[in-house]
């Protein structure tokens, strides 16, 4: 790999554990590089003592942070997800303004990674976006193709993310299948000491448990609650059967999150000792946690996408992604007592997958950041037009 005289700047904005962890190898890798600059925003749910204070283990991590922009997120409404945006178009205009970066890096479908691309585009740096062209439904989905069309490199999981980028009118010559960077390292968590993980999620020696991570739709933000009744209700019924643990982690801050943190106080009342209730697990812990799980039932992309290089059996209850690609070790079912039931039945009667992945080989990072560095920055790339 050539490197550059003067290491290219490359501009990230984190907002969430989610989009954190799953750069979290990538951005290591780019502050290593000798022909890449690291510079980090740091926004969301990062700065709120509700959601862990999780910018500790960005810091943790040696990774420069030139600036923290605090936004509304414990609000947990729909208009404070609109303002969110507002708010970092502003602030990241001026921060974009004093670094001057040479690219942009975005990845998936958050509010933050759309005020970045607009921001980017507007001050003629390069948006380079991650994990562009996939379909999920909801809100999520035609935010995604935005951050796409503001971008200028795209770095796609699958193949068939590809074919859906070039169809967006993007240039084919401008689209990379890299993989999913989450899947890079996640063969040492295969061999994780099972008792170790048990110890730390507070589960005694031989306990077998569900992960559950559930997150609001916010379309459908106003049945969040009756949603997330009727999941616990139906992993209260199977869980006894089985003799299972329900290990619950609390949603991210979209609009609707308050309403299953309020269903989730009722279940405890009933589940007691059954339930164990977790604010944030760093992400190694939480890879952890999903390669010893019985199944992973919710809505999560890490069932979509990481369980399957773990084996990891997956109930995937609703819309929110409805529409990814998916691996043979998942169940798809609506949010109804029954149908949750059926499916969750299912997966612990199949039990664990070989690990295989549709969305990539483990080696995404190094391609990504062969990219960063050897693409060269055309005269011609800030000039977006449709290819049709």
């Amino acid at each position: 790999m050539s490197v550059p005289t003067v290491p290219r700047s490359v501009f990230y904005v984190t907002g969430t554990r989610a989009d954190f962890g799953l750069m979290a190898d990538v951005l290591a890798r780019i502050h290593a590089h000798p022909g890449l600059q690291l510079k980090l925003a740091v926004t969301g749910m990062h700065l709120s003592p509700a959601f862990g204070d999780t910018v500790r283990e960005i810091e943790a991590r040696g990774l420069p942070i030139v600036v923290r922009i605090p936004t509304e997120v414990e609000s947990r409404s729909p208009a404070a997800m609109a303002r969110g945006i507002g708010q970092m178009v502003v602030a990241l205009t001026e921060v974009l303004e004093r670094e001057r970066p040479d690219l942009m890096l975005l990845v998936g479908d958050r509010g933050e990674m759309l005020a970045g691309a607009i921001a980017a585009l507007h001050l003629g740096i390069p948006n380079v976006h991650l994990h562009g062209g996939e379909r999920s439904g909801t809100v999520d989905e035609p935010v995604r193709h935005a951050i796409t069309k503001l971008s200028h490199w795209h770095f796609v999981a699958t193949a068939t993310s590809r074919e859906r980028v070039i169809r967006l009118g993007e240039r084919p010559e401008h689209v990379w299948v890299t993989g999913a960077p989450s899947l890079d390292g996640l063969g040492a968590v295969l061999g994780a000491p099972r008792g170790q993980t048990l110890a730390r999620l507070g589960l005694g020696a031989g306990a077998r448990y569900v992960l559950v991570l559930f997150h609001p739709v916010v379309q459908q933000m106003h049945d969040a609650v009756t949603q997330t009744h009727a999941l616990a209700e139906a992993l209260e019924r199977v869980a006894s059967e089985h003799d299972l643990h329900l290990v619950w982690l609390e949603p991210n801050a979209d609009a609707g999150s308050g309403g299953i943190l309020q269903a989730l106080d009722a279940a405890m009342a009933r589940l007691g000792d059954r339930l164990v209730r977790i604010t944030h697990l760093a992400r190694e812990h939480y890879l952890e946690a999903l390669r010893h799980a019985e199944v992973l039932v919710g809505n999560s992309s890490s069932g979509i996408i990481e369980a399957a290089s773990l084996g990891t059996p997956v109930v995937n209850v609703g819309d929110r992604q409805r529409c990814r690609e998916r691996n043979a070790n998942t169940w798809d079912c609506r949010v109804d007592v029954v149908a949750i039931k059926g499916a969750l039945r299912q997966a612990l009667v199949h039990g664990r997958f070989s690990p295989t992945n549709v969305y990539g080989d483990g080696h995404a990072v190094e391609r990504i950041v062969r990219l960063l560095v050897e693409t060269p920055l055309a005269a011609d790339l800030l000039e977006k037009v449709n290819t049709y």
